[in-house]
């Protein structure tokens, strides 16, 4: 039951559309099936290590000194930031192109890196849900919970890697282009939203 409930918990902090879900869409719709899981390995392995440290406390760090936050959301913000701008190159690629150009691995690393490390609303919300879950849970039940939750992001990513990836050949080269740049601004607009944030702070 305690596995079950991880998975539940995991399924719910992974399914909302966020910036690990875009990045595995583009990756899907831009490779091979694959290249894709390949891609979405990455983005699991990090969301899955940033749960753990998140489930045992470790990132209440970031939460408890207000400088190491605000230097997160700033800095954070201007990795979305650039995020954006590479997925609105991409959309430019598929209308050049015919079709999106799969990203250099060392490229889809970095990326996946920072959807994951590099978003601070989810290290701050991560840390307050899982470390609160942590809390109400004995040292026996901590371990299964964390296995349920990570077994469910890998389910999650993976399955739609696959899915999207699929059925890649049946989407259009300009529905790409669009769903790129919707992507995009998406990302831009979040990561100013934390620039703007911690400008009106510092002010």
């Amino acid at each position: 039951m305690i596995f079950l409930k991880g998975m539940l918990i995991g399924f719910a902090f992974v399914a909302p559309i966020g910036m690990q879900n875009i990045f595995v869409f583009n990756n899907a719709l831009s490779n091979t099936t694959r290249r894709a899981v390949l891609n979405s390995l990455f983005i699991w392995l990090f969301d899955a290590l940033f749960s753990v440290v998140a489930f045992y406390g470790i990132g209440a760090l970031i939460i408890q000194n207000e400088i190491i936050k605000y230097t997160i959301m700033g800095v954070g913000g201007l990795l979305i930031l650039w995020i954006g701008y590479t997925i609105l190159r991409s959309a430019r690629a598929a209308v050049e192109f015919g079709k999106l150009q799969p990203i250099p691995l060392k490229k889809v690393i970095l990326t996946a890196f920072i959807a994951v490390w590099g978003n601070p609303q989810a290290l701050i919300d991560g840390t307050l849900m899982l470390g609160a879950l942590r809390g109400d849970m004995t040292a026996s039940q901590s371990l299964p919970f964390i296995i349920g939750v990570v077994t469910a992001t890998a389910s999650w990513f993976f399955g739609i890697a696959i899915l999207f990836s699929i059925f890649r050949d049946k989407v259009s080269p300009k529905f790409l282009m669009w769903v790129n740049i919707l992507s995009a601004l998406i990302i831009i607009g979040y990561g100013l939203m934390l620039i703007v944030k911690v400008v009106g702070i510092l002010i």
